[in-house]
């Protein structure tokens, strides 16, 4: 079996034929009804369409877009909405800038245009270490497209960044919590359980409440990949929450100093070329 196990949106698993050639040249994502926003550096004319790939032989998503099937993420904060009454409209609302940082998406309750309600929902996935374009093309070629050799001959891996991801996110949430928790709002982080099971393993999770209360400001929801006859589906399998403070003991306060620290450096590190060495003149 493949690595790529979602490519433009459809599962590779599918037992029917699909027309690969077809799907690859539109470069559609069918979660966001447009061109897939993810493209190589080198050739940006070119979607890479890979949402989740193989890890460990169970399905890891990489790309957050791919949470949006069915948008049934957002139909599953719908009883945050504690504002919300009957005939109010819903709306969606995406990158709205807060303090302490830019939301991806905010469900609002409104009623002629006024906001009565809103949640902030915030999705994160696993990035990849190295590269899955390899293993992209070697799933095309096996469809039988015509693709470069050396990109089938191509050893380079790829891996999860398990915990640079998971301790960024931590530290966001630490910052944008305070603003949802200051104003009674709340802020849901949707991730898959994969994700949530690792962080339950580096960080101090034992405080959340495992049964996700509503008076909580910060919210878990984690989601698995549950095969259908259609292909795998996301499926809500757990939710936990907590406010600023455990969040903060997630991190630790130690922690979080050295969290930032390890950002701020990887950020510097990944620029560093011999074109940003200072010289005297």
């Amino acid at each position: 079996m493949s690595k790529i196990r979602d490519l433009f949106g459809v599962d590779t698993g599918v037992a029917t034929t699909q027309p690969w050639k077809a799907i690859v040249e539109a470069q559609q994502c069918p979660f966001l009804g447009k061109r897939c926003y993810k493209s190589r550096k080198s050739q940006p004319e070119i979607s890479i369409g890979t949402c989740t790939v193989a890890y460990g032989n169970e399905p890891i998503i990489i790309c957050p877009t791919r949470l949006l099937e069915r948008k049934q993420v957002f139909n599953d904060c719908l009883h945050l909405l504690t504002g919300h009454q009957p005939g109010n409209e819903l709306h969606i609302l995406s990158e709205v800038t807060v303090p302490g940082g830019s939301i991806d998406f905010v469900l609002v309750s409104a009623l002629d245009r006024k906001v009565n309600d809103f949640v902030g929902i915030e999705l994160q996935t696993l990035d990849t270490t190295g590269t899955v374009w390899p293993e992209r093309q070697r799933f095309l070629h096996s469809k039988g497209l015509s693709v470069p050799s050396a990109d089938i001959q191509s050893v380079k891996p790829y891996g999860m960044n398990w915990k640079m991801t998971a301790k960024t996110i931590l530290v966001q949430l630490h910052h944008k919590i305070q603003t949802f928790e200051h104003l009674n709002k709340h802020l849901v982080l949707v991730i898959q359980d994969r994700l949530l099971a690792y962080m339950r393993k580096e960080f101090s999770f034992g405080h959340l409440a495992q049964q996700a209360r509503i008076s909580d400001p910060m919210h878990f929801h984690a989601y698995s990949l549950a095969n259908t006859n259609n292909g795998h589906q996301i499926r809500l399998a757990e939710r936990v929450s907590t406010d600023t403070a455990g969040i903060a003991k997630c991190l630790g306060l130690q922690t979080e100093a050295n969290v930032e620290l390890a950002m701020i450096v990887a950020t510097l590190e990944a620029k560093l070329s011999n074109w940003t060495v200072f010289t005297v003149a």
